[in-house]
């Protein structure tokens, strides 16, 4: 319960500093993704064989199968509320919302066979479509392609149905479709037609189309024959979907990239949609003129799903909830939240404020991005940024012509190398920052397709209050010749293309948890040991560069003999000469058994409120630190800061 108090007063702090986001300003969290997978003899035909170990030996609709089941163990745990189902069309059997068809009459979608119908996905939807996957008596079973061929207007129909009934409320619908015939209705202009009406139902709907063609040896898939009329390509708002992917090919002798690797490239690259951390909110470049901006977290460091205490006493598990009760200290009476007030401790005395107090003692006004400036780029230093940065975007909503003006100033910073200062609040009753906006140019992908949109992102920087003093360090630089030989080392070992790319990097520690977690979840043998990407390839690093550092190794020894001499063996820190003042001031007295003498607690405290700690020695503040009991391990700094906990914890 104690854990649950500090996480409650956690949250109600931050409830007291900045005002919850209005939701209905941007996107929320909740995403439903429905596949939508063609079955025709082309994608159930698997590649030939050959001896290359990295070909692809999966027929297409399998690893379209594989994709979505990877996708859905990875929402069923990190996206606990988004809603992923599959519908697979141009099977023989039909089978809907109702159960198994049998017949086309009424209200069914020939051809179309729902295999899991889109619902958050549970431990069991995982286990059937694994079964699905590995049992080739269950797949030869559903898997078999219509002697009929199935209208694209009565898939979309029934995908439309799909979002209509199970994600009437999420703001992000996504449709998938996965398949290799570029021209279903090449003879059939009705049907076309037909099909491109319900694309744009769908599109009115708010569910946004995702094609992920697939090419066949001895056919390109061309989107301009039929599926450029119904997926449409718009980015002219931030919201909109990614960029279309190329196309996954089926490579019989294998070039480093299977089709189901490019399949779960291109799918994972739209499995998160971009969703807004504020919204239309005002970028005033100048007086009178301003645009509006939607702001994005690209960049958030993953954690686990926050765990929860379970009751285990009944039938079924139930979760836990804690409950903070505020207790009076000297009468120890529980107390309501009207008789309670916030305040702040000043010169040992704690002063109230009221909540109507401390709403305006944090207004600086209402929520903008004002540039006051401009600076060039080389005088932001790599260490000024507190926080995560945020990218920015332009939005056509609040003003008309944002759009043209944001791509103007963006381009323009780009160009000649500069970067804005700005004044920065990002909601109502937000701390204001100082903030760098900096020019980011459009960043793509091998394939040509957009990783980072073009767009600026917000730095905030740091106010003269976060500067902290630098620690008191020695420095020993190295000669030229050590300098050169590790220079060599550094570019044999340059990663590709000289750049980090975080995409292929997986978190070990958070993988290693999602894969225990689902190892029980789905009674799956548990992994011995984690896989674990950031490992350095030791055979390739002694290859590549194993000579080039024993010649640094050797060059060390050497330089370390000559430096060793030229100090005489000591310990090769230069210490600064005394002076005669120095010399003239008296010794420290010393205790009996050798050690600084004892402060006491009123005298350690007026150290700390009065400033002058920091003058008293290490020594000294062990053995005061001992007699409390505190932590002795760590630099000064640390000390002192635990001395300062210990006075307010014991104020």
């Amino acid at each position: 319960m104690a854990e649950s108090a500090n996480w409650q007063s956690r949250k109600d702090d931050a409830e007291d500093e900045e005002e919850e986001v209005d939701e209905s300003g941007y996107k929320t969290v909740k995403d439903a993704v429905l596949f939508a997978i063609e079955v025709n003899q082309s994608m159930l035909t698997p590649p030939p064989k050959t001896d290359v170990k990295i070909a692809d030996v999966d027929a297409p609709v399998s690893a379209a199968l594989k994709c979505a089941y990877q996708l859905m163990q990875q929402r069923i745990i990190s996206h606990p509320n988004d809603m992923i189902g599959i519908l697979l069309f141009g099977t023989e059997k039909s089978k809907f919302q109702g159960g198994e068809e049998t017949k086309t009459g009424g209200l069914a979608y020939p051809h179309c066979y729902l295999l899991l119908d889109l619902d958050v996905p549970s431990a069991g939807d995982v286990k059937a479509l694994r079964s699905i996957i590995e049992d080739e008596e269950d797949s030869r079973r559903i898997l078999v392609p219509s002697k009929d061929p199935v209208s694209m207007a009565n898939v979309l129909f029934c995908a439309n149905q799909i979002f209509t009934t199970k994600a009437a409320n999420f703001s992000s619908r996504r449709l998938f479709i996965v398949t290799d015939n570029d021209n279903p209705h090449a003879h059939d202009k009705a049907l076309r037609s037909a099909a491109t009406v319900r694309a744009k139902d769908l599109y009115d709907l708010g569910v946004t189309l995702d094609l992920f063609p697939i090419s066949r040896l001895d056919h390109e898939f061309d989107r301009s024959l039929f599926y450029e009329d119904i997926i449409y390509n718009s980015l002219t708002d931030a919201d909109a979907p990614a960029p279309l992917v190329p196309a996954s090919k089926v490579v019989p002798s294998g070039d480093g990239v299977t089709l189901l690797n490019s399949l779960l490239s291109s799918i994972n690259s739209k499995a998160v949609p971009r969703r807004a951390l504020f919204s239309n909110l005002a970028l005033e470049i100048g007086s009178g003129c301003k645009i509006s901006v939607k702001g994005f977290i690209l960049f958030k460091r993953q954690t686990p799903a926050r765990s929860c205490y379970v009751w285990l006493g009944g039938e079924k598990a139930q979760i836990a909830k804690g409950v903070t009760t505020q207790v009076a200290n000297d009468v120890g009476r529980p107390v309501e939240k009207r008789e309670i007030r916030k305040a702040y401790k000043f010169g040992g005395e704690q002063v109230a404020f009221t909540p109507e107090e401390v709403s305006s003692l944090r207004n600086f006004g209402d929520p903008i991005i004002r540039i006051i400036g401009f600076k060039p780029m080389s005088m932001l230093p790599i260490w000024a940024s507190l926080k995560q940065s945020t990218f920015i975007y332009p939005s056509e909503e609040e003003y008309v012509g944002s759009t043209r003006v944001f791509s103007a100033l963006q381009q323009k910073l780009l160009k000649d190398e500069k970067m804005a200062v700005a004044w920065f609040i990002a909601r109502k009753n937000a701390a204001p920052v100082i903030a760098a906006l900096i020019p980011g140019p459009e960043r793509l992908g091998d394939h040509n397709e957009q990783i980072i949109p073009p767009g600026m992102w917000v730095i905030p920087l740091p106010y003269a209050d976060d500067i902290r003093h630098n620690p008191e360090t020695t420095l020993v630089r190295s000669p030229d010749s050590l300098v050169d030989t590790m220079r060599v080392v550094m570019q044999q070992l340059q990663l590709p293309k000289a750049q980090y790319s975080p995409g292929k990097y997986p978190n070990p520690a958070l993988q290693w948890h999602y894969r225990i977690l689902q190892a029980m979840a789905l009674d799956e043998d548990l992994p011995d040991q984690p896989e674990d990407k950031t490992i350095p390839k030791y055979r390739q690093v002694t290859k590549r560069a194993g000579e080039y550092i024993d010649s640094w190794t050797h060059e060390l020894e050497k330089q370390f003999g000559i430096w060793r001499q030229e100090n005489r063996g000591g310990d090769g820190l230069t210490k600064r000469p005394a002076t005669s003042t120095t010399e003239s001031l008296p010794k420290r007295p010393k205790t009996a058994s050798g050690a600084a003498s004892t402060l006491g607690d009123d005298e350690m405290k007026t150290h700390c409120e009065k400033g002058t700690i920091t003058k008293l020695t290490v020594p000294v503040l062990k053995d005061w630190m001992e007699s409390k009991h505190l932590n002795l391990h760590g630099k000064k700094a640390d000390l002192i800061e635990r001395i300062e906990e210990w006075f307010e914890h014991n104020a």
